[in-house]
């Protein structure tokens, strides 16, 4: 009875009125009605005979039959009648021969059995299913029904909606059984079915729109992916799996069909066609649905209000449709709908792939095309299962491998590793293991999941190799899978051979490499060495996003943000990372989301930052990237370091380290000592960031493929102007300008001349690169960068110029530190700027806590550990520590052993 609060209260108000009286229940099958009429015999038990009768559909057409059912246990009582009333029931029930009794007389002689047989006892008659109640017994009952006031008889009836009843004209009053709201439509689903997988659950609640049935049904059917929705979106609706009960709800009327008919309500089902008043209308045309009057007669169609058009009277409906239908009738219907939609390259694929048996190369050219059609709409897992049936469609075995190669490399991008695994071992019945394309599928499944640089780098290497040595000579879509996975593993491996070896292959291969291949070998590589002229590049590349693959922008992204021109296109990749998430490239989705995060750093939105890492984090986690978890885990590192929370920005370090070292994984180690250096900045141990710098590169040199060294110029340079090395920062800072950082990105330019500002004796040349790094136009885009060498420039205004002159410097620096949350770099700022005998007060907002932060904060303060935290909040200690991780900055804290003051600080009524 969840729901029927409303109801219960009609019906209880109906069973305690001190007189007769007659109520119809009508709703749609399974709605509840059966339970609401149990309901009434439970409030009426105590006080009243009840007598139950159910309407049955085989007993329809006979008379009286459903009469008998209610008058059976009253027969006792007909010698208490008078004889006239007497012969009308024995003529009725077949005992007696004469002139079947008019309704007036018949409905007369009831009212006369049912007021004696209520003289001893207040009688309930329920009856359910009064739709199927033969003709007579209906006219009967609405007769009795309507002259109950002042007797006490109460009748009360269970209707369908949608099937014509002759108490559709009896005028008795009526209770609306309407299906649940979508609140306790969850609440129910929730109750009986716990912990469904989400996918699984939202498609009950669509499907049942509230149905008490199809919600206690339905999820035992679609469990295990055995849902339908996968198929409406891929390969044309083929209905949800329903229960035998509730393909009986509507099957028995969509069997009484004109076959015409059911042929038209399959072709719009197949075809999508919305079910209710509030069908989706954002798909797209439709199927019209034409001649159909019949199944709207029988309930099964409504009319849409808005345009006119036939809609399913409730999603069951379609389903059933769908179900009963045969297998060659649901390939005649979708072959139809292929012919209709020839214009529509999807829609004629889909009922294409689902209306053909045996191989066929037209349709599966077809399929491809569809695929390519819905990757760039950010379908890409629509896509495999076209690319999937494609090859089971392809005539030839070099077809089957190489769209089987294809499906296994867009599952591997769209985050379904298991998936790619198993179409590349599907592919192995063609005599194809070791081919290119099973390869490509291969090596992404080692490299993503695990991060096996080394086995994936033999494994292409030897791929490019022999495609080379067998004499390929045109430019070939599985050489520039394989050419950009290769410069991708190496991107990962940092590996100076490696890289160099790669250089050698793709020279070999000429005019073979893709002109954007060519752009990811120069940016991911060394920028130092080969990045002249990539910004260029990177522009003309991604001036039509449009026509670009999800993989495509992603990779040239990775190209911008190496060079420092993301910005520009972290809007687009904003727009889109939220629709390759749920349908599409995930995998891209999470570089995507790497990147957008690193321009939010990089241009000082850093709160922002650290919620894109742990959306992002939560999505690597739950589809098992591990290497994208580790390169989450850097990245939320280099924030916590840069914030001076260096506990956990150490944690996070040697997690990563750990993991990434022994693999191999350079780039990822590389982040690793970024973050040492940073978090020894943040606390004054210029020794230790010292040491930290020279295991990326040594001082004067930018170690090949180190992708850090150029970005860390600052950083090494002050570590060794603050541990007495000004020679090394010196040469340091000469050599980013021999090597030309300054033309090849903004920030290089901004850094460069700041590097040059600090270490240069002579003082003119130092306010002549101070000058150049703060009036460069894009300095303001790199806030903390920017606010270092305002630091600096402050610092050393106070020494040479008095400490009047540096204030300004200071102040600017200082203000940029504390909006960045930058809290050490702030407080030396300060600390600069009250040398100068200028008063200073930190300026703090923090946010206030959740509840729950507050709770957590407590018990750390209390010295409960993480785990015994989670014990005691349900939660896990991996939660635990992220809402610890976002209370430190709310808090301007930047260990646990703050909590304490930090919290005695503040009232509760701030942080609730």
């Amino acid at each position: 009875m969840v729901g029927r609060k409303s109801e219960q209260e009609v019906l209880s108000a109906f069973v305690t009125a001190p007189e007769g009286r007659a109520l119809v229940l009508r709703g749609d099958a399974g709605v509840g009605k059966s339970a609401l009429l149990d309901h009434v015999i439970e409030l009426a038990a105590d006080k009243h005979r009840v007598i139950r009768a159910a309407g049955v559909e085989a007993e329809s057409e006979l008379p009286f039959a459903g009469l008998h059912q209610f008058l059976y246990p009253l027969l006792n009582h007909l010698d208490g009648l008078d004889e006239a009333h007497r012969k009308v029931f024995d003529v009725v029930f077949g005992r007696g021969e004469d002139t079947p009794p008019s309704v007036m007389t018949l409905g007369i002689a009831v009212l006369d059995l049912l007021s004696l047989a209520a003289s001893q006892q207040p009688l309930l008659l329920v009856l359910d299913d009064g739709q199927w109640l033969d003709t007579s017994s209906t006219e009967v009952c609405g007769f009795v029904g309507r002259r109950l006031t002042g007797s006490s008889v109460k009748l009360v009836v269970g209707l369908r909606s949608g099937v014509p009843s002759g108490f559709d004209t009896a005028a008795l009053p009526e209770l609306p059984v309407t299906p649940l709201q979508e609140n306790v439509a969850e609440h129910l689903l929730d109750q009986r079915h716990p912990g469904l997988d989400p996918r699984v659950r939202d498609l009950v609640l669509d499907e049942a729109q509230g149905n008490p049935l199809a919600l206690l049904e339905l999820p035992p059917y679609m469990r295990g992916g055995r849902t339908g929705r996968n198929s409406e979106e891929r390969l044309g609706y083929t209905g949800v799996p329903l229960p035998q009960r509730l393909q009986q709800v509507y099957g028995a009327r969509i069997d009484s069909l004109d076959a015409g008919v059911r042929a038209e309500l399959l072709r719009g089902a197949l075809d999508g066609v919305g079910a209710g008043t509030a069908a989706d209308r954002t798909r797209g045309t439709r199927y019209r649905m034409r001649d159909v009057d019949e199944a709207v007669a029988c309930g099964l169609l409504d009319i849409d209000p808005l345009n006119g058009d036939f809609v399913f009277r409730h999603p069951l409906v379609r389903s059933t449709v769908v179900q009963t239908a045969t297998p060659n009738e649901r390939r005649a219907a979708h072959a139809a709908l292929a012919q209709l939609h020839h214009d529509d390259v999807e829609r004629r694929a889909t009922h294409l792939a689902a209306s053909t048996v045996d191989p066929d190369e037209d349709v599966a050219t077809a399929l491809e095309a569809a695929a390519d059609s819905a990757t760039r709409r950010g379908g890409a897992v629509t896509a495999v299962a076209w690319l999937t049936r494609a090859a089971e469609l392809s005539e030839t075995r070099e077809e089957r491998s190489r769209r089987l190669g294809d499906a296994a490399y867009v599952a591997g991008h769209s985050g379904r590793l298991d998936h790619a695994r198993q179409l590349v071992l599907s592919d192995t019945g063609s005599g194809t293991a070791d081919s290119p394309s099973s390869v490509v599928a291969s090596g992404y499944v080692a490299f993503f999941e695990d991060g096996d640089v080394r086995s994936s780098q033999r494994q292409v290497f030897a791929a490019i190799e022999s495609m080379r040595d067998s004499g390929v000579q045109e430019p070939n879509e599985v050489l520039t899978r394989l050419i950009d996975l290769l410069l991708a593993v190496n991107q990962y491996a940092s590996d100076r051979d490696a890289w160099e070896r790669t250089h050698q292959l793709l020279d070999s291969l000429g005019d073979l490499v893709s002109s954007h291949s060519r752009i990811y070998q120069d940016a991911w590589g060394d920028v130092v060495l080969r990045g002249a002229g990539v910004r260029d590049r990177v522009d003309r590349a991604l001036a039509s996003l449009g026509d670009l693959e999800p993989w495509d922008i992603t990779r040239l992204a990775v190209a911008a943000y190496h060079v420092d021109s993301l910005s520009p296109y972290r809007p687009h990749l904003q727009r889109i990372v939220d629709r390759e998430v749920e349908t599409g490239a995930l995998a891209d989705a999470m570089t995507m989301l790497h990147l957008i995060m690193l321009d939010q750093i990089a241009v000082g939105e850093w709160d922002e930052a650290e919620r894109t890492g742990a959306r992002c984090l939560e999505l690597t986690t739950t589809h098992r990237h591990t290497l994208f978890v580790m390169h989450t885990q850097a990245y939320l590192g280099q924030i916590a370091a840069l914030r001076g929370h260096t506990d956990r920005a150490r944690e996070l370090q040697a997690t990563v380290d750990t993991w990434a070292r022994p693999r191999g994984i350079g780039f990822l180690t590389q982040i690793t000592d970024t973050i040492g250096t940073t978090a020894a900045l943040a606390d004054g141990d210029y020794e230790a960031a010292y040491l930290h710098a020279i295991g990326i590169t040594p001082p004067g040199t930018f170690t090949p493929y180190a992708h850090q060294a150029p970005r860390t110029l600052l950083d090494l340079t002050e570590a060794a102007l603050h541990t007495g090395r000004t020679q090394q920062a010196h040469t340091h800072a000469l050599a980013a300008h021999q090597n030309n950082l300054h033309h090849l990105s903004p920030r290089l330019a901004l850094i460069t001349h700041g590097a040059l500002a600090l270490t240069t004796p002579d003082p003119a040349h130092a306010t002549t690169h101070y000058q150049h790094a703060q009036n460069h136009p894009a300095a303001t885009t790199f806030p903390f960068e920017l606010a270092r060498i305002q630091l600096a420039h402050g610092i050393r205004q106070r020494h040479t110029h008095g400490p009047k002159t540096a204030r300004s410097h200071l102040t600017q620096a200082a203000e940029t530190f504390e909006r960045l949350g930058a809290t050490p770099w702030a407080q030396r700022a300060r600390a600069e700027l009250r040398a100068t005998g200028l008063t200073t007060r930190t300026t703090t907002h923090h946010t206030p806590l959740t509840w729950q932060e507050h709770r957590i904060a407590d018990l750390a303060a209390r010295g409960l550990t993480n785990k015994e935290i989670g014990e005691q909040t349900h939660l896990s200690p991996r939660t635990v520590s992220s809402h610890l991780y976002r209370v430190f900055p709310k808090l301007g804290i930047t260990s646990r052993a703050a909590l304490r003051d930090a919290l005695g600080r503040i009232s509760d009524d701030e942080n609730v």
